[in-house]
């Protein structure tokens, strides 16, 4: 594999796993942060905080950009005894979910602790948003009308 496909699949996997964290709930990342063998040494870099950030929409959904609203948010930026630096963002004011998640991602990033971190906690994400997803689906499924098939009464 060259070196620009490793580092696109690099990428693709970090924005994976900043999407599963950033939908993880707290009782998820607490139950993981509690089977881990030892909890890691790790070094505030920046927050947790809290604040607003802007959400941009489009007309119609391709059109000329708007600003919708701003949704408070919360972060955290870790770094793990060995140096690396984990990032997270969470909706809400849940600093301790921020903090988690930036764990997480800094455990992710290294070679010893990835796997643990997709099976203790990024697979049962994964799988519950699919899970609630279908369930949405089915829900919404179950009002839809199909106009096709209505008799007009002009017969």
């Amino acid at each position: 594999m060259d070196a620009a496909k490793e580092i696109e699949n690099g990428r693709a996997g970090r924005k994976r796993v900043a999407g599963l964290l950033a939908a993880a709930l707290i009782e998820e990342l607490e139950v993981a942060y509690g089977q881990l063998a030892s909890p890691p040494e790790v070094q505030s870099v920046r927050g947790p905080e809290t604040g607003l950030v802007m959400v941009r929409g489009r007309i119609g959904g391709g059109g000329a950009p708007f600003n919708l609203g701003e949704v408070t948010v919360s972060r955290a930026t870790v770094r793990l005894a060995s140096g690396v630096i984990g990032h997270a963002h969470a909706l809400g004011t849940d600093r301790r979910k921020a903090r988690l998640a930036a764990i997480f991602d800094a455990l992710w990033q290294e070679d010893g602790q990835k796997e643990f971190v997709e099976r203790a906690l990024l697979w049962p994400i994964a799988v519950r948003l699919a899970d609630e997803e279908r369930l949405k689906a089915e829900e919404t499924a179950a009002t839809r009308v199909d106009f096709f098939t209505m008799v007009r009464g002009e017969d």
